[in-house]
């Protein structure tokens, strides 16, 4: 074999190396960088906490003014929960800007200004729509739910609550408002992509109400009157989805044209 061939496969081999040394670090950078934000997102969680377990009086309190009935505890550990479920629910609500921040600085590199631009608009977003979710789910769902159950042992039953008996089933109802008052966003952002569009949300429109109903179902009593309440939220939600995906698909459509016609 003549020297230059064997020169040039070893040139060849020199630069597969260090294209492979060059992707390991650039892994190693990315995975650093994700431990670093993750981490700062978990010291955020944990001054949450501490903040929430410092008021935990003050917002068990405030939730249990709202009951009629004395709430109890059977144990010690229920006093320990009740502190932990409080200041965890407290970090959570205050982490979540936090974590979509960090996320939104993770993945900024890789967007153009324009996009960054956009999907930094959606960060106070999701934490408005997360409160606003809890707070539809408390004031709203709730009362309705807890006075139907009440009236079905109205007479029958000596009526005593515990604390986390109580608290479980106000997470049940209120928590999985929070997240679906995210679907407009998550469509918006979606449809941004252009992986869903108007259409396609409209063409399983039939679907979609099918799968909200079975989820009103779940987190409602089984009383029919009471699971259409609960649905029609839900049902609003993903048609005011649809109206949204419409407006970011007309301006993405616009932006294209734009882009087309400037190369032009």
């Amino acid at each position: 074999m003549p020297y230059h061939s064997l020169q040039l496969q070893e040139v060849a081999h020199l630069s597969e190396q260090s294209n492979t040394t060059d992707q390991e670090m650039n892994i190693t950078d990315h995975l650093g960088e994700l431990r670093t934000r993750l981490l700062w997102t978990f010291v955020v969680f944990v001054a949450f906490f501490i903040l929430g377990f410092v008021f935990v009086e003050e917002i068990y309190q405030y939730f249990e003014s709202n009951v009629q009935y004395e709430l109890t505890v059977l144990g010690p550990f229920d006093i320990l929960w009740i502190y932990i479920m409080l200041a965890s629910m407290v970090a959570i609500t205050g982490t979540l800007p936090v974590l979509t921040l960090q996320i939104w600085l993770f993945v900024k590199p890789a967007l153009t200004p324009k996009e960054q631009k956009v999907s930094l608009s959606y960060i106070p977003s999701i934490f408005l729509l997360f409160v606003g979710g809890l707070a539809f789910g408390y004031f709203i769902i709730e009362p309705l739910i807890f006075q139907f159950l009440l009236s079905l042992g109205e007479g029958m039953f000596n009526t005593m609550f515990t604390v986390e008996k109580y608290f479980k089933f106000l997470i049940r109802v209120t928590l999985p408002f929070a997240i679906f008052f995210e679907i407009p966003l998550v469509v918006m952002f979606l449809t941004s992509l252009g992986i869903v569009n108007p259409k396609m949300l409209r063409r399983t429109r039939k679907y979609a109400y099918f799968v909200l109903v079975i989820i009103g179902t779940m987190i409602s009593p089984p009383d029919f009157i009471l699971q259409i309440v609960v649905a029609i939220p839900l049902i609003v939600l993903y048609e005011v989805s649809i109206i949204l995906s419409g407006i970011v698909e007309r301006r993405r459509q616009r932006n294209l044209d734009k882009d087309l016609s400037s190369e032009v």
